[in-house]
Protein backbone atom coordinates (compact mmCIF):
# COMPACT_ATOMS: atom_id res chain seq x y z
CA UNK A 1 0.00 0.00 0.00
CA UNK A 2 1.04 3.46 -0.39
CA UNK A 3 -0.45 7.05 0.71
CA UNK A 4 -1.09 9.85 -1.98
CA UNK A 5 -2.84 12.93 -1.55
CA UNK A 6 -5.84 13.44 -3.45
CA UNK A 7 -7.70 17.08 -3.50
CA UNK A 8 -6.41 17.39 -0.36
CA UNK A 9 -7.03 14.24 1.63
CA UNK A 10 -4.83 11.72 2.22
CA UNK A 11 -5.80 8.28 0.81
CA UNK A 12 -4.02 4.78 0.82
CA UNK A 13 -4.30 2.67 -2.50
CA UNK A 14 -2.53 -0.21 -3.81
CA UNK A 15 0.83 -0.33 -5.36
CA UNK A 16 1.53 -0.15 -8.82
CA UNK A 17 -1.56 1.93 -10.00
CA UNK A 18 -1.39 4.43 -12.87
CA UNK A 19 -3.17 7.47 -13.13
CA UNK A 20 -6.01 6.48 -15.44
CA UNK A 21 -6.73 3.10 -12.96
CA UNK A 22 -7.18 5.85 -10.06
CA UNK A 23 -9.61 7.29 -11.64
CA UNK A 24 -11.41 4.19 -11.60
CA UNK A 25 -10.53 3.27 -7.91
CA UNK A 26 -12.25 6.51 -6.72
CA UNK A 27 -15.18 6.10 -9.63
CA UNK A 28 -14.17 9.52 -11.09
CA UNK A 29 -15.42 10.84 -14.52
CA UNK A 30 -12.60 10.46 -17.13
CA UNK A 31 -14.74 13.24 -19.40
CA UNK A 32 -14.09 17.12 -18.64
CA UNK A 33 -11.11 16.50 -16.03
CA UNK A 34 -7.51 17.98 -15.44
CA UNK A 35 -5.41 15.49 -13.74
CA UNK A 36 -2.53 17.69 -11.48
CA UNK A 37 0.59 15.27 -10.16
CA UNK A 38 3.03 17.44 -7.76
CA UNK A 39 1.77 20.54 -9.47
CA UNK A 40 2.33 19.38 -13.35
CA UNK A 41 -0.84 18.95 -15.01
CA UNK A 42 -0.38 15.54 -16.79
CA UNK A 43 -1.57 15.12 -20.46
CA UNK A 44 -4.89 12.54 -20.47
CA UNK A 45 -2.70 10.52 -23.26
CA UNK A 46 0.11 10.07 -20.82
CA UNK A 47 -2.60 8.86 -17.45
CA UNK A 48 -1.75 5.14 -18.36
CA UNK A 49 1.85 5.58 -18.47
CA UNK A 50 2.06 7.48 -15.29
CA UNK A 51 2.37 5.10 -11.92
CA UNK A 52 1.16 6.48 -8.71
CA UNK A 53 4.14 6.68 -6.19
CA UNK A 54 3.52 7.13 -2.39
CA UNK A 55 3.22 10.62 -0.84
CA UNK A 56 2.30 12.08 -4.68
CA UNK A 57 -0.06 14.77 -4.41
CA UNK A 58 -2.61 14.38 -6.65
CA UNK A 59 -5.58 16.94 -7.71
CA UNK A 60 -8.71 16.10 -9.97
CA UNK A 61 -10.69 19.06 -11.32
CA UNK A 62 -13.57 18.88 -12.93
CA UNK A 63 -14.81 21.51 -15.63
CA UNK A 64 -17.98 22.59 -15.33
CA UNK A 65 -20.17 24.59 -18.56
CA UNK A 66 -22.74 27.22 -17.86
CA UNK A 67 -24.15 30.11 -19.11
Amino acid sequence: MVTIILNGESKEIETEVTLDRLLDLFSLPKQRVAVELNKNVIRRQDWEKIQVNDADRIEIVHFVGGG
